[in-house]
This record gives structure tokens, sequence and C-alpha cells, in this order.
């Protein structure tokens, strides 16, 4: 799916950093006291000169155009990710994660509950048998994006991931606003997690989904049904995920093996069970259904970014993250292909219930106590899906700590767990606090479109990489190149406009599918600056060219709704960044910080 490069081991031995370390330690070796990790000072969390008080802050406020200016580009680079950066956490992570560890965290993150009930919704709906097709084409769409993660992660280690490669690349303002929605997103996913969680394991013992739930009257409509039982599964998980990562990796593994045998039983007895004449129509819908419930279908494939973000912790990562990402990617698309087809297989799409779909399935084929299974599967699923996932962000809240956009607290990691100790707290109690108030509707309105514009930007960015070397890249070349990418991100656009249409007609696609060819073509024919060190993405800029297209593509079908919640929640961090954050980095990059 890459390349590797020659790789010489002794330049990675050279780098302290880049060793592994069965232990985490001090990350300076020359302090003769180090530091107690439970501190709560006001240095602790606001060490920058502009904060060290009022006249200070006013200060810097009045500076704020031209701090802003100067930030809003700004750039990072590898080395200040790899070695600056991680000063801020005092003591290093494990490095204790192979490629095996990666598929299974990949596959636990993934494969929740939403392949047990979005597959019904979308056969029964949008897609029909073709449901097969949707799947794969997501499964594509998620790959492409897997490899792009893969080459920086690969590159560049770090516990970042998208907001790291974002910040190298396309610079701070831009990997602020992206990592922002991306904790959003996560935190109100891990909430709704965890009421599903406590929804499903209602519905084995009742038909009421708030069996479990508390009400109380004198709260609004949304917020007025306690879920002390969500609270309690996100602080076991988030419990778990903090005392280590390699027995957090041991405990998800375990158990997505088990939950794969059982999802591979649901698949034998579908096929034994299936009839073809359930199969027929194959494509009720139309192309249009194929791709609609595709665009749909694509929010469960998300998960694996949060893989990425442990790329710290990962003992080779030259070989052990290529496997790891797109080994867990390759098999989510299999495992999702064939169960969705098994489904379509053993049920007339015309009579696929659309809320609890494999249930009523095997009941309807005289297998009612496998529907057991399916919930067990399903509450596997989230459980795993909630332990990565509160890995996966307390270690975006470590990075973003550490660049002091939000204080570097959090940045700080346990010197005997090697965990973020203090990111995964907070993480958590927000969560809890969303958790056990918020109805499962009022958290899914919440949701933006902020994954599949991130996957965007993360296949831009890789663009910028290999095309953009600052003082290298001659101003012609790097004309062509921005003309080339305007070029395809207008006729991505374009497409999706003429697609969202009633009037679907051939000629504006052909026009739209020349211009993006015309555009990725005149990029191929451009000259590189940088090529990658050990593990690259094939056919540059072909690829990355493409998965531009296919999430600008799937943003369009989201509609406007979703996109008004992106900006509301994009112009609150935005006053956030312009009031804190532009001034903490700005100070960083500038002056010296007070020890």
């Amino acid at each position: 799916m890459g390349f590797i490069s020659s790789y010489d081991s002794s330049a990675e031995v050279t780098t302290p950093l880049t060793q592994p370390h069965p232990q985490p330690r001090s990350m300076d070796s020359a302090a003769v006291a180090p530091k107690s990790y439970w501190r709560f000072g006001k240095k602790d969390f606001f060490p920058e000169p502009t904060f060290q008080n009022l006249s200070t802050y006013f200060a810097a406020l009045s500076e704020t155009p031209h701090r802003l200016k100067n930030r809003f580009l700004g750039r990072s680079s590898d080395e200040n990710e790899l070695v600056e950066c991680r000063k801020e956490s005092e003591n290093e992570m494990n490095k204790c994660l192979t490629w095996w560890d990666l598929i299974w965290l990949g596959f636990g993150s993934v494969v929740g509950s939403g392949i047990f009930t979005i597959t019904g919704q979308e056969l029964h709906n949008h897609a029909g048998p073709a449901i097969v097709l949707s799947y794969a084409i997501s499964g594509l769409s998620a790959l492409l994006s897997v490899l792009c993660y893969t080459e920086f992660s690969v590159e560049i280690p770090v516990a970042g991931g998208s907001f790291s490669f974002l910040r190298v690349e396309l610079g701070d303002f831009v990997a602020f606003i992206a990592a922002g929605n991306i904790l959003l997103e996560a935190l109100v996913g891990s909430a709704g997690l965890g009421r599903s969680w406590s929804s499903y394991l209602a519905s084995i013992f009742s038909d009421n989904p708030n069996f479990l739930r508390i009400r109380v009257p004198s709260l609004a409509t949304g917020f007025n049904l306690l879920d002390p039982l969500a609270v309690l599964i996100l602080l076991v998980a988030n419990g778990i995920a903090v005392m280590g990562t390699k027995g957090t990796s041991i405990l998800n593994w375990v158990s997505s093996v088990i939950g794969i045998g059982v999802i591979i039983f649901i698949i034998i007895i579908g096929f034994i069970r299936g009839k073809v004449e359930n199969l027929q129509p194959f494509f009720p819908y139309g192309p249009q259904g194929v791709f609609n419930a595709a665009a749909i279908v694509y929010w469960s494939y998300t998960g694996f970014d949060m893989v990425a973000t442990m790329a710290e912790e990962v003992k080779t990562p030259y070989k052990d993250i290529p496997i790891g990402l797109v080994g867990s990617m390759s098999l989510i698309t299999l495992v999702y292909c064939l169960m969705s087809f098994s489904l379509a297989f053993m049920v007339k799409y015309t009579l696929v219930d659309v809320n609890a779909p494999y249930s009523v399935a095997f009941d309807m084929i005289g297998m009612k106590w496998a529907k057991y299974l399916v919930s067990i599967v399903a509450l596997k699923g989230m459980t795993t899906s909630l332990l990565v996932g509160s890995m996966g962000v307390a270690r975006y809240t470590t990075q973003i700590a550490r660049t002091h956009m939000i204080p570097p607290f959090f940045a700080l990691v346990h010197p005997k767990t090697g965990t973020p100790v203090y990111a995964t707290l907070f993480i958590t109690s927000v969560s809890c606090i969303v958790a056990l108030f918020s109805s499962l509707d009022v958290l899914s309105s919440v949701f933006s479109f902020s994954t599949l514009f991130i996957f965007m930007l993360m296949a831009v960015a890789l663009l910028v990489r290999r095309y953009y070397v600052k003082d290298v890249t001659p101003k012609v070349d790097l004309i062509k190149f921005l003309v080339s990418l305007i070029i395809v991100i207008g006729s991505s656009m374009g497409a999706t406009i003429l697609w969202r249409r009633t009037n679907h007609g051939w000629i504006g696609y052909s026009i739209c599918g020349g211009l993006w060819a015309l555009g990725t073509l005149i990029m191929a024919l451009t000259s590189k600056y940088r090529a990658p060190k050990v593990w690259g993405v094939p056919l540059v800029p072909w690829l990355p060219s493409l998965s531009i297209g296919v999430n600008v593509f799937l943003l369009g079908s989201l509609g406007s709704l979703a996109m008004w919640r992106f900006v509301v929640c994009t112009a609150v961090m935005v006053v956030y960044y312009l009031l804190a954050g532009v001034h903490a980095t700005y100070d960083v990059a500038h002056k010296e910080l007070p020890s």
C-alpha cells in the first residue's frame, strides 16, 4: 500500500527520544530534584508571560493583530513536535505497542454499535441489497485517509495525530480549529456511547430504552433523564485506560477477538439461511441511493484517527504503524461488507427493521435467542470504542497542551503509568457530566462534520508536505501547485453541488471530473521537493487528490444544518484562540518561559 525507502536504524538510535523505553523516565536527566506530579500552581496552568497579571494580559491583547499575523500561518517542524514539545510532558509515554496492538485498537475503536443500527436503516431506506457497495465505497474512502495518516504517523510519531500533522504543514490556526472540533466531537461521542451502552443493556431486560434512567420532571426536556449507568461505564473505561497503555491494549484485543468470533457466526448464519430472491432487485433506489447510503455508513468507519494519536507509544513506527493502520482498516472493511451482505441475503430489504435489524432478522428465521448475541457484541463494541477513544482523546489533549494552546498542565505524563493522567481526568469529567444529563437526540444534534473536514485537510497537508518546502520550492512551482490544488478542490465542490440537485446531467459531471483530472495532472507534472523518509503514500498526487474529492463529496451530502453547527462551534473556538491561544503560542515561539 506504500513504499519503504532504505532505513538506517543507527540514525534512530542516536536520538534519545526515539529509543524504546520499558518504563517512563524523566525527560530532563539533568534535573537535580524532579517535580512532584501532583501540583496545581498558577505557573503549571499559565506559565507564559502574557498571563502573569492583568497588566501583561491587556498589553498582549492590544498586540493581538500583530500576534495573530505572526502565528496564523506559523508552521511547526518535525523536530519541534518530536523533541521540544514532548519535553512539556516531563516524563515519557511507554513505547509498548506493536502492529498487532494497533490492528486490534483500530478494530476496537471503529467497530461499535453503528454496524448493527445504521446498516438496517440504509438497507431499507436508501441502498437496498447494494448496501454492500455503499460499505465498500466508504471503506475505500476511509482507507485513502488512513494512508495519509500513516505517512505522517511514521515520520512524526507523536501523540497529537492530525493536530501535529496539520500544525507542521498548514500552521497553528488551522491545526487548532481542527483539533478543537475533533475534541468536541470526541467528548460528545463518548457521552453518546455511554448513553447508548445504557440503552442497549436496558433493551435486554425491557422494551423501554429508558428503563435504567432516572426521570427528573423539574429539568428541561432532553436533560431530564439522568443516566448514572452511562457515567459509571465512562468512569470504568477511562479508569482502565489511565492505568496503562499495554494493559488496555491487551484487554481490547482479547475482547475484540471474542467479538469477531460472534460476528463470524452472524455472517455464517446469514449466508446459510439467506435466499437469492432477497437480493432482487439489487439496486432498488439506483446509484444515487448507493452513494447517499455511503455518506451515512461512512460514520461506521470513523475512529481510526484516535489510533494514530498513539504513534508515540509504538515500538518501531516505520514497521508497526503501516501494518497496524492499513491492516485494521482492511479488516474492518471486509467485516462490514460481509455483515451488510448477510443481512440483505437473510431478509428482504423492504422487511428489514430499521431500529434493530439483526435482532429482528434472527427472530424472523426462528433464531430469537441470537438477538442476545447481537446485544452482547454491540455492548462489547461500544465498550472497546470507549476504551480506545478515551486513550486517543487524552493524547490529543496532551499534544495540544504541549504547544500551550491550552494550559500545559494537561500535557504532564505520569512517571509510573506513562499515561497523561490529567488530560484523561479532564476528558472523563466533561464527558460524564454531558452523559448524565443529555439525551441521545440532543447529543446527535451537536455533531458537526468536522471529521470529514479534517480528513480532507489531512490529504491537503500531505500534498503540501510533498510539494512545498520553505526556502526550497521555487515560486513558480509553488504557484503551479496552489493553482492545481484550487482546481481539485473547486471541481470536487462542483460535483457535490450537482449531486445535490435533482437533475443529474452527465455533462456537468464530465466537466467537473475533467477539471479534477486536469488539476491533479498539473500537480503530477510539478516537481516534488520532499520524499518520504521511510514509508510513503503511493501514487501521489492521485490518491490524496481522490481522497480530497471523496471527502468533499461526503461533506456535501451532510446538508446545511451540519455545516452551520460546524460554523457555530468554530466561531466559539476562534474567540478562545484570539483571547488566549494565540498569545500563549506567541510567547512560546518568541520568549523563554520561566523555569
